[in-house]
């Protein structure tokens, strides 16, 4: 039974990089991802060798703009670990072997490093996978997006082959979120279900007979994998969310 309860334990880094910080970094590794990922799905390499060195100094000085070595080695590690994330995702979910234009922007961000500040960014990418709360609302706001943008390729499929293999993959991301994360695992559980939810209200998605069909198997899968009392604390932190967006819906009309 996940405990809700206890409060999660503090992040220990929101002194190097608060919640606007950690948020605006997730944002910035999506951006750039989804850039690239656009440009190399359209076989267009030249645009997309552009994007990276368009890519490298804006993150490179945002990354160099923060307040002291250990705030500008958290902000480059928050970035190298999003790119990475979404690099990740995606080529499980798409069967793909490598995205060469994200490699890059990977390696050139630490191609200008010195040795002080390349330890201070292995120091704070290091400490991101040291706890769960580390940094946490960069990993929830990441997690968020990733988990979205799988469910809206999901529910785009044409084919029924293509709908299932995205689901296998963000069903088993999932599943490993509520384990790998013991105080906030559910919980990033709950806020894609969420969302997923949220989307099919308000933005009429999963209209399709297989957007439909993969939806509910994706809730289904879920419902059978992970143990009942943590499924059933996922239902309901995400349907008290839910009604409250749907209230406060209300309100705004």
């Amino acid at each position: 039974m996940p405990d809700t309860s206890t409060p999660p334990p503090a992040d220990q880094l929101a002194g190097a990089a608060p919640t606007d910080t950690q948020k605006l970094a997730a944002r910035m590794a999506q951006d750039a991802f989804a850039r690239l990922f656009r440009l190399t799905a359209g076989a267009d390499d030249q645009g997309a060798r552009a994007a990276v060195q368009e890519a490298v100094p804006l993150m490179s000085n945002w990354a160099r703009a923060g307040q002291g070595e250990a705030a500008q080695g958290l902000r480059l590690a928050m970035l190298v670990a999003g790119l990475d994330q979404w690099g990740l995702a995606y080529s499980q979910a798409f069967g793909l072997v490598a995205i060469p234009a994200l490699t890059e922007l990977l390696g050139a961000l630490r191609t200008d490093l010195d040795a002080r500040a390349d330890a201070w960014f292995q120091r704070q990418y290091a400490a991101l996978a040291e706890s769960e709360s580390a940094a946490i609302d960069f990993k929830v706001e990441s997690r968020r997006a990733i988990h979205l943008a799988l469910y809206h390729a999901m529910i785009a499929a044409e084919q029924e082959a293509d709908a299932l293999r995205i689901l296998a993959h963000l069903g088993g991301m999932l599943v490993a979120q509520a384990q790998s994360m013991p105080h906030y695992g559910w919980r990033i559980v709950a806020d894609a279900l969420l969302h997923v939810q949220i989307a099919c209200l308000d933005q009429n998605a999963a209209t399709g007979a297989l957007a439909r069909d993969s939806t509910q198997q994706l809730f289904d899968a879920l419902a059978q994998a992970l143990p009942k009392p943590q499924w059933d604390a996922i239902n309901a932190y995400s349907a008290h969310a839910l009604r409250e967006w749907q209230m406060s819906r209300r309100g705004a009309h």
